[in-house]
């Protein structure tokens, strides 16, 4: 009889402390967030992902009712921003700004990073951009055939600008490739910066770029587009697709996305606080669902939209794998 008296008393005690052991659970995921939180952007201050999260920060400390703090970590094309946000606490108070698509992919496949995309949770691109294929006005080219003509019949002769690892410069190569051109006939620069590879085009240096469609206004006067790298036409450049262009060469190239610009956290963090994780994506879509964050965003020239973690996920897996396929033509 004693033996089982203590038994009961073991499972009242049990019965009375799992209750309370719920609500300190329900607790702490109620309180989520109750310090600030660190945004960290992989890039310097003034860029594109460094001008989008500064916008965001102060929608989400609204919904979220915490300060969201912007630090910039840049270096080693974003690999110690990523680096930061793995070996931070997975608890929710570290967010990762970037330009994910290329710069996390390339850091992978080319940089020697030591994670991989899986160790990352994407709660949302919201700023997307496709690469323009255009030559300088001047160069006398009027369509992306016939650029591609010349590059296969006089070696040498076009000059293009691309920035180092991005989607335009493995279009190139792509491009060269699937038309049966070898690499060395296109006499390619490359560039660390979208600037200094628009410069080189609007200035005549270049008679070919591939570049962001978006960040090319500045120098439109100088250019004749010939496509857009995209599934569709888009309305800020009156031009084929790139694969429309083709057409007359009878090739076909897979369609790369140029940029995707957002916002992610460790996948360790998503796993051990599924609720914290909801919560953050939640005030994500609810900052981007105002109108005043819309007009803010458009006013700076930022995108804005909201697809979710699922798809962003799903398209960041995608862009890996397309990147994958293609990487050893940037060597």
């Amino acid at each position: 009889m004693a033996i089982s008296f203590r038994k009961t008393l073991k499972l009242a005690a049990c019965a009375l402390t799992l209750p309370l052991l719920i609500s300190a659970t329900s607790a702490t995921a109620s309180n989520y967030p109750n310090r600030p939180i660190e945004a960290v952007v992989g890039f310097g201050t003034g860029g594109s992902a460094d001008r989008m999260t500064r916008i965001m920060s102060n929608h989400m400390s609204q919904e979220l009712g915490v300060p969201v703090r912007v630090t910039n970590r840049p270096g080693a094309g974003t690999q110690i921003a990523a680096n930061y946000i793995l070996n931070a606490p997975d608890e929710g108070y570290h967010l990762f700004s970037s330009t994910f698509a290329p710069y996390l992919t390339n850091t992978i496949l080319a940089g020697n990073a030591t994670y991989s995309v899986e160790d990352f949770s994407y709660i949302n691109f919201q700023w997307f951009d496709q690469d323009l294929i255009a030559v300088n006005k001047n160069s006398g080219y009027s369509s992306l055939a016939e650029v591609l003509e010349v590059i296969k019949n006089e070696p040498g002769k076009v000059r293009a600008s691309v920035v180092q690892g991005s989607a335009g410069h493995l279009m190139a190569r792509i491009l060269l490739d699937a038309y049966d051109i070898p690499q060395n006939h296109l006499n390619l620069v490359t560039y660390n910066s979208g600037g200094e590879a628009r410069t080189a085009v609007a200035g005549g240096q270049v008679d070919l770029v591939l570049i962001s469609a978006q960040g090319s206004e500045s120098i439109r006067e100088f250019l004749t587009p010939l496509a857009i790298v995209s599934d569709e036409r888009i309305e800020q450049w009156d031009v084929p697709t790139v694969n429309e262009a083709l057409q007359p060469l009878n090739i076909e190239v897979p369609v790369l996305q140029g940029s995707m610009r957002g916002f992610a956290v460790s996948a360790e963090f998503e796993r051990r606080h599924p609720e914290r994780f909801n919560k953050l994506a939640q005030a994500m879509q609810n900052a981007l669902a105002k109108k005043e964050l819309q007009d803010e965003l458009r006013s700076h020239e930022i995108g804005g939209v909201w697809i979710g973690p699922e798809k962003a996920n799903q398209l960041m897996r995608e862009n890996f794998e397309t990147f994958r396929r293609y990487a050893h033509m940037l060597n």
